[in-house]
């Protein structure tokens, strides 16, 4: 579970994280995911988090929102059965806690700053 979260830093299960980073549904960070255009957050960019098959994605977006899903994104991911959640990082937070304990399988991608 994600315990807390502030502008560029986010701890996890005791563990503090200061740069952007994907949750894989089994619960494995993986810390310096990079996005290959800044803040727009494209379907190369969760490829890997796709590959694992959860049934949702939740997206942080930054402390403000600032990252943006790609206009094809919601599709790509439609087609493999995932559904997205984009909110900004604080209350993209509190949506994946609570779908972690509702039991569904979730996968997360976190923007730290902006």
């Amino acid at each position: 579970m994600i315990e807390s979260s502030a502008f560029g830093v986010m701890t996890i299960d005791g563990r503090t994280y200061t740069s952007d980073l994907f949750i894989f549904p089994d619960g494995r960070v993986q810390e310096e995911w990079w996005r290959q255009r800044g803040h727009m957050l494209c379907v190369d960019d969760v490829l890997l988090l796709a590959d694992a098959a959860p049934e949702l994605i939740v997206a942080g977006t930054g402390t403000s929102g600032r990252m943006r899903p790609a206009p094809d994104l919601q599709a790509f991911l439609g087609e493999k059965g995932i559904a997205l959640i984009a909110e900004p990082t604080p209350r993209a937070v509190d949506i994946y806690n609570q779908k972690r304990t509702a039991g569904l399988t979730v996968g997360a991608c976190f923007h730290l700053t902006c």
